[in-house]
């Protein structure tokens, strides 16, 4: 079945670099604090952490008390790096078998361009427009996120 995709883009003052090891300091993650009725994150921790990234596996609970995964699948800083999220609890475990996303990188002098891609994958003909509702406030928040990260305190923790 044809996946819901939709992307986000922000210049940055941050480098790739900078963006990459953010991302494996798991205490920087609530900061993704949702939109509307989509949940933030509380917390995250490892499951499993590879030396080389990929095949990293973390376990994300958010603020509703629902929990999924997220698996490194490409680690190519400062080109791109890909997660799959899955593992869902219910009621998005109906909905969505996982999602994908890409985060794309390109440097431009002091700024940093990034692209966040996301594919959510349906479960059935049937949760698809469920699934449509839930990629339209999970833009939002990616949007949101993007901002706080351009922030000078969140940027420099």
């Amino acid at each position: 079945m044809k996946p819901i995709s939709f992307s986000c883009e922000a210049s940055l003052g941050i480098s790739a670099e900078e963006i990459a090891r953010g991302m494996l300091e798991l205490d920087r993650w609530p900061d993704f604090q949702g939109y509307g009725p989509l949940p933030g994150i509380r917390e995250a921790s490892f499951e499993v952490r590879t030396p080389e990234v990929v095949g990293s596996v973390v376990r994300v609970s958010n603020a509703d008390g629902s929990t999924h995964t997220e698996t490194v699948t490409e680690w190519s800083p400062p080109r791109r790096i890909r997660l799959r999220l899955g593992g869902f609890s219910p009621p998005l475990s109906r909905l969505a078998t996982d999602f994908e996303e890409t985060w794309t990188f390109e440097e431009l002098g002091d700024r940093t361009r990034v692209v966040r891609t996301f594919d959510l994958h349906p479960r059935s003909v049937v949760a698809r427009p469920f699934l449509l509702l839930i990629s339209l406030l999970l833009r939002g928040a990616v949007r949101r996120h993007l901002r706080r990260m351009n922030e000078p305190e969140t940027a420099d923790r």
